[in-house]
């Protein structure tokens, strides 16, 4: 068998398949694991130069036999060599599916006809023809069944069943992928990580505006209840994207600020509430209250002055 393929189709083909099973068995996410992890690249490595290695050992001992053979010896093993090199099996296959006679056969099937001195063979059709056109039949035998006899699904029911699980498949990515947030699917981030990041973010952009400590400047108070443009992470979200009040507000930060970026100040800014700062500026525009927390507060409300009632 080895005398089959030449060392320079052995050699990768082997390592290729090598290097499908290393990816295959290492979870390395998006990137490949010989990227993600030099340690495979490295043993991905050795393994060339090992086969390599080989390759060049069995031609040195090949070498070193033929040195030893007598001439007769010699022609015969490169003559069998050379023959194993030129894919004879192959051949043999190519010739079994095209089905023809062998030239030394071909007076079997010559026919009388005979056009200055141009003669016609009785060939049977290509056996691999044959079967291509059995298997159109049945094919077609079963489509016809599945979709004109039991009522397959439509070309246009496929394509809407398709996009249905793309679109559901594209939001379930988009709750694990942070960066793909848009205002309305932008949620308060928690992690450290993420406050962190938001915080670098104040401190290098909104800072001069709103203070260090969110207290106001030339920007609005961050720590007290009112909002010129709404409060909550979807609002802060949106103004930090589109800006401020046209003529003297905030300006836009959505093309200095990737997605994620702004999810991770404006989760930042919530923490600045019912704090304290230094120099806190008047408040400005109107209290602003989160509805889906209301019934919440209200439930509260209503049990405290139950309780009031009892104790009263």
């Amino acid at each position: 068998m080895r005398n089959l393929i030449p060392s320079y189709v052995r050699v990768p083909v082997i390592f290729f398949i090598i290097f499908g099973i290393v990816e295959y068995m290492i979870d390395s996410g998006e990137k490949p694991a010989f990227i993600e992890y030099p340690a495979v690249m490295l043993f991905l490595f050795l393994v060339l130069l090992i086969l390599i290695a080989i390759e060049a050992i069995i031609g040195a001992l090949e070498n070193v036999m033929l040195h030893k053979m007598d001439e007769e010896a010699k022609e015969r093993f490169l003559a069998e060599k050379n023959k194993s090199y030129q894919f004879t099996w192959i051949m043999n296959i190519y010739k079994k599916l095209a089905g023809g006679k062998p030239i030394e056969e071909e007076g079997e099937i010559i026919l009388d006809h005979n056009y200055d001195g141009i003669k016609e063979l009785d060939n049977n059709l290509p056996p691999w023809w044959i079967y291509s056109f059995y298997i159109s039949i049945i094919f077609a035998a079963v489509y016809l069944l599945r979709y004109h006899v039991f009522d397959g699904p439509s070309q246009l029911a496929e394509f809407e069943t398709e996009m249905a699980e793309a679109k559901a498949a594209v939001e379930e990515y988009k709750k694990t992928a942070k960066n793909l947030v848009d205002v309305n699917t932008v949620t308060v981030l928690t992690d450290a990580a993420d406050l962190s990041a938001g915080k670098a973010i104040w401190d290098t952009n909104c800072v001069a505006c709103h203070m260090a400590d969110g207290g106001g400047g030339i920007g609005p108070n961050m720590t007290d209840e009112y909002w010129i443009l709404g409060g909550g992470i979807k609002n802060i979200f949106n103004t930090i994207s589109e800006g401020g009040r046209d003529g003297k507000g905030m300006v836009a930060w959505k093309q200095q600020l990737k997605p994620l970026e702004m999810a991770q100040v404006a989760s930042f800014i919530l923490t600045f509430q019912g704090t304290t700062p230094a120099n806190p500026k008047a408040a400005e525009g109107d209290i602003w209250v989160d509805e889906t927390a209301a019934p919440a507060e209200d439930a509260g409300t209503e049990t405290t002055e139950e309780e009031d009632n009892s104790e009263n």
